[in-house]
């Protein structure tokens, strides 16, 4: 069992920043990514970024890419979510998940095992 809680989510101004973080217990070696999603309403859930636990990969949804970075800290069993320039359409329920075994698919939710509880970020215009 993997047990996840996000935080870090609120409300901000478009073109502010936050900070998520995702901390993580339990059988946390035995897995090969985390990866953060979001679900804006009436929406389906859709890939933010990912990390693999070993290996620093990280992947980015088009989206995001060089205004969002994911990062962890090992010891800490903590991963993070930089979320810089912020606009009006990433307001959404962030949700971070971990995933156990090797994929090459890891920006499908279908490939996390478990989730956390979801944290909100709505960004203001």
């Amino acid at each position: 069992q993997v047990q996840l809680v996000e935080s870090g989510g609120g409300l901000v101004q478009a073109g502010g920043s936050l900070r998520l973080s995702c901390a993580a217990s339990g059988r946390t070696f035995s897995t090969y990514a985390m990866g953060w999603f979001r679900q804006a309403p009436g929406k389906e859930r859709e890939f933010v970024a990912d990390i693999t636990w070993i290996g620093y990969n990280t992947y980015y949804a088009s989206s995001v890419k060089g205004r969002f970075t994911i990062s962890r800290d090992n010891a800490k069993k903590t991963v993070y979510l930089q979320m810089n320039s912020l606009k009006p359409e990433d307001t959404a329920v962030y949700y971070c998940a971990a995933a156990l075994r090797y994929s090459s698919r890891t920006y499908s939710p279908k490939e996390y095992n478990y989730w956390g509880q979801g944290t909100q970020v709505t960004v203001s215009t």
